[in-house]
């Protein structure tokens, strides 16, 4: 069983670029897995002021999306690399995680042409 970790900007794509983020997985994913934030990530959605932020908290509850329990003191993108096993696919936007994943040559889903999703594999 793979473990998808979404970041926050990635909860944002379905209200920013009209995509379904979870059909989308299903559909470049052809293994079993299951999703997850990280415990922080709530609270860095509830302190940004779009109103993607705002439906992206709502899409966590209504998704039923679980929760990676960490030590919050540090930056989001910091608790994602630490919680990392070979199971673990992080799903963002965010270039400076983007880059940190390719250089540990972890695996990510990511947007692509504003349109879809793709999985990239090392």
């Amino acid at each position: 069983m793979k473990k998808i970790i979404l970041d926050s900007n990635f909860l944002m794509i379905p209200f920013q670029f009209n995509i379904d983020i979870f059909e989308e997985i299903k559909r470049i994913c052809n293994f079993n897995y299951e999703l997850f934030i990280i415990d922080k990530t709530i609270e860095e959605l509830e302190n940004l002021k779009e109103k993607e932020a705002k439906l992206a908290l709502q899409l966590i509850k209504t998704k039923n999306i679980q929760q990676v329990t960490t030590n919050k003191d540090k930056i989001v993108d910091d608790l994602i690399l630490e919680n990392l096993t070979e199971n673990t696919i992080i799903a963002t936007q965010d270039k400076g995680l983007k880059d940190r994943l390719k250089e540990k040559m972890i695996p990510m889903i990511t947007l692509r042409q504003k349109k879809h999703l793709i999985l990239k594999t090392f």
